[in-house]
C-alpha cells in the first residue's frame, strides 16, 4: 500500500486520519507543521501528503508551493474554511484536491483512493510493445511513459494535470464541457466544479504554452469548454 504523510498543528486529528488511513493498509508518517513535512519528504520516500491550512512556523499553502519544487507526488489539503476563495488559492499552489473540516472518514478516505489511483497510473511502468503517443504541433503526451514534452523538453505535471491534458488531447479537436472534464478526472459527479477546473488549466497552460494568455494548445470555447488544437 501508500505511505502517506499527514501534517496538522492538531495532533488529535493527525491521530484520527492515521487510525483511519492504517486500516485500509497504508503506512504513516506525521508532522506537526509545514517545516517538518518538508524535511520528511526529503528523507522518506511518500506517495501522498495530507497537509492542513493553518499552521505554525510554516503553514500549508507556503509549504505545498515549497513541495511543488521538487515533487509531483499527490496533495489533499484540509482547512476550517469552506469558501471558494480559499479553496482556490489551495489549488493554485498545486493541491490536487481540497477537504473541508469537518470531513467524514469516508469522504477522506475515497479522496485518498481517487488520487493514489490516479498516482499509481501517472508512474505506472511501461508495458507492451506499442507506444501510446498523442501530438499537436510541438506538444507530446506519451502515455506509457506519462511523460509530456514541449518543443522536446519535458514538462512536469501533476497527476490531475496530466490526465486532464491526456482527456483533452486524445481527443483533440473536442469540446469538453467543464462538468465533462470533471466527470471524467474525479470520476463523480460535477457540483460547481467551475473554479476548480479552471485553476488546473490555468497551471497546464503556464506549463505547455510559450503565451498562456494567447495559447496554442489548450483553447477556451466561450461558453462550451476547452479543447486541444489540432494543428
Amino acid at each position: 500500500m501508500a505511505a502517506i504523510l499527514v501534517c496538522d498543528d492538531d495532533k488529535e486529528i493527525v491521530e484520527a486520519i492515521s487510525i483511519y488511513l492504517e486500516q485500509e493498509g497504508h503506512q504513516l508518517l506525521k508532522a506537526y507543521d509545514g517545516q517538518q513535512a518538508l524535511s520528511l519528504l526529503e528523507k522518506e520516500k511518500v506517495d501522498l501528503l495530507i497537509i492542513d491550512v493553518m499552521m505554525p512556523r510554516l503553514d500549508g499553502i507556503r509549504a505545498t508551493l515549497k513541495i511543488r519544487e521538487e515533487h509531483a507526488l499527490p496533495i489533499i489539503i484540509l482547512s476550517a474554511k469552506s469558501e471558494d476563495a480559499d479553496k482556490i488559492l489551495g489549488l493554485n499552489v498545486g493541491a490536487d484536491d481540497y477537504v473541508t473540516k469537518p470531513f467524514s472518514p469516508l469522504e477522506l478516505i475515497a479522496r485518498v483512493r481517487s488520487q493514489l489511483r490516479r498516482y499509481t497510473q501517472l508512474g505506472a511502468a511501461v508495458s507492451g510493445e506499442s507506444q501510446h503517443v498523442y501530438t499537436t504541433g510541438g506538444l507530446m503526451v506519451n502515455d506509457d511513459r506519462k511523460e509530456v514534452q514541449v518543443d522536446g523538453e519535458v514538462v512536469k505535471l501533476t497527476p490531475i494535470e496530466y490526465n486532464i491534458l491526456l482527456l483533452l488531447i486524445k481527443n483533440q479537436g473536442r469540446v469538453f464541457s467543464i462538468n465533462q472534464i470533471y466527470e471524467n478526472i474525479w470520476n463523480e459527479e460535477a457540483i460547481a466544479a467551475d473554479n476548480t477546473i479552471a485553476v488546473h488549466i490555468r497551471h497546464i497552460r503556464e506549463k505547455i504554452e510559450i503565451n498562456p494568455k494567447d495559447p496554442r494548445y489548450l483553447k477556451v470555447v466561450w461558453g462550451l469548454g476547452y479543447k486541444v488544437e489540432k494543428i
